[in-house]
C-alpha cells in the first residue's frame, strides 16, 4: 500500500515518523512518500519537501511568501498525481493540507486527517470545508470528537501521540546522552523559542531578557533541529553563559526546574514532563491584530485549553515583556507555586488517556483498506 503524508513543521515530523513505523509495523507492504522532515524520513518515508522550507507563520509573512506557498501547492499536486498513492494523510498545517484536500478528493484519493486543523478555535467555518473533502478524520484532543462529529464528520479519537514520543525517550535515554556540561551544577531553566525562524527572532530576546535577574539558575535553550546554530548566535552575543543545545528538547526538560515556552505542541510537552512553565507568544503586530479578531478561545496554551482553565500563565503580545516575565518566572520556582502545578499536571495526564496512539491511528487506516 502506497500513503502520501504532509507535515509542515516539527512536531508534525515527530508525529508523522511515529505513524509510519506503526503503518509498518502492522502491514509489511506499506511504502510512504512525504512532506515531512528527517524523523519521518528515518522512519522510512521518502522525503520530498523538508518543513523548514515551508514554516511561514502569520497573516504578513505568508503574503511576503505566497509566490512560494503557490508554487509548493502545484509541486505537490504534481508528485502526488505522479506516485499515485492508495490515501493522502495530512497532518495538521491546515493552510497548505486543506487547500491539498480540495484537490485530492477532487481527484478521487482518499483523504485521511491526524491532528486536526484548530477549527474550534478559529475559522470554523473550515470545518465545512472538512466533511466534503475528508474521508475520516483522527484527531488527539478529547473534545475533538464531540466537535466534528456534530458537523457530520467521520471522525475516530485515538488519542495523543506525544504519549508515545514521551515514553519512546525515555526508553533510549542513558545519562551518557547528555549534551549539558557537568561543570556547572546549578538548576536549568529551560527556554523553548519555537522551531520556526520568525518565531524565535521575536520571542527568543524576551527570553533572553530574564536571564540576569535569576543569577542562581544556568538558562538552556532548546534549539529546533532544522535551524543551524549560526542562527541563534547574534542573539547569545550578549549572553555568554546561556548554552544553546540542538536535538535534544526532552532531555533538556528531564532537567529542567522550570521552563519559558512558546505556545504550542512546546506547553504539553513541556506539562507532561511536569515541568512548571510560562507560556509565551509574540508575533507581527498587523498578524496578530487578525488573529485577535478571528480566534474564538480563552488560552493559547493546548494545557490550559484541555483543561478549560487557566493552568499555566500565559504572556501574549504586549505582555510578553521584561517586567511581567520575571514575575511570571519568579512565581513558578517557589516550591509551592510547583507543588500546585504537579497536581494541575497529573489531572491533564489523565485527561489525555493511555499511550498507543500511533498504532491505533495506524489501525484505523488500514482498516479503511481491508
Amino acid at each position: 500500500m502506497k500513503f502520501y503524508l504532509i507535515a509542515g513543521e516539527a512536531s508534525g515530523d515527530l508525529h508523522g515518523s511515529n505513524l509510519i513505523y506503526a503503518l509498518k509495523r502492522q502491514a509489511a507492504d506499506v511504502s510512504c512518500r512525504c512532506w515531512g522532515g528527517d524523523l519521518m524520513q528515518a522512519a522510512g518515508g521518502d522525503l520530498v519537501k523538508h518543513y523548514r522550507d515551508l514554516a511561514f507563520m502569520g497573516f504578513i509573512e505568508v503574503l511576503k511568501n505566497l509566490r512560494t506557498i503557490l508554487h509548493n501547492i502545484d509541486f505537490c499536486k504534481s508528485d502526488i498525481l505522479d506516485y499515485q498513492p492508495d490515501a493522502l494523510i495530512l497532518i495538521d498545517y491546515p493552510g497548505f493540507n486543506l487547500r491539498i484536500a480540495k484537490w485530492a478528493k477532487q481527484q478521487g484519493i482518499p483523504v485521511i486527517y491526524y491532528i486536526a486543523p484548530q477549527v474550534w478555535a478559529w475559522h470554523k467555518s473550515r470545518v465545512h470545508a472538512i466533511r466534503r473533502d475528508v474521508d475520516k478524520m483522527l484527531v488527539i484532543l478529547p473534545f475533538e470528537q464531540e466537535f466534528f462529529k456534530k458537523y457530520a464528520v467521520d471522525t475516530e479519537y485515538v488519542g495523543h501521540p506525544l504519549l508515545d514520543a514521551l515514553a519512546q525517550s525515555d526508553q533510549h535515554q542513558t545519562a551518557s546522552d547528555s549534551p549539558f556540561s557537568s561543570r556547572d551544577t546549578r538548576q536549568i531553566i529551560a527556554l523553548l523559542p519555537g522551531s520556526r525562524r520568525q518565531e524565535v527572532s521575536k520571542i527568543l530576546p524576551h527570553m533572553l531578557s530574564v536571564t540576569a535577574d535569576f543569577p542562581d539558575y544556568q538558562f538552556v535553550i532548546a534549539g529546533a533541529g532544522a535551524l543551524p546554530s549560526e542562527f541563534y548566535q547574534p542573539f547569545l552575543e550578549n549572553y555568554p553563559n546561556v548554552q544553546l543545545v540542538q536535538g535534544a528538547t526532552y532531555d533538556l526538560l528531564r532537567r529542567a526546574t522550570a521552563a519559558l515556552v512558546k505556545s504550542g505542541t512546546s506547553t504539553l510537552e513541556t506539562a507532561l514532563f511536569k515541568v512548571p512553565q510560562v507560556v509565551c507568544y509574540a508575533g507581527n503586530p498587523i498578524s496578530y491584530q487578525i488573529a485577535k479578531r478571528l480566534v474564538s478561545i480563552k488560552y493559547i496554551s493546548l494545557v490550559n485549553l484541555i483543561m478549560d482553565r487557566p493552568i499555566v500563565e500565559e504572556l501574549i503580545q504586549g505582555a510578553l515583556n521584561h517586567a511581567n516575565l520575571k514575575t511570571a518566572l519568579s512565581a513558578i520556582l517557589s516550591p509551592d507555586r510547583a507543588a500546585v502545578l504537579q497536581k494541575e499536571y497529573s489531572e491533564l495526564r489523565q485527561k489525555l488517556g493511555d499511550g498507543g496512539a500511533s498504532d491505533r491511528a495506524a489501525t484505523a487506516i488500514l482498516k479503511m483498506f481491508n
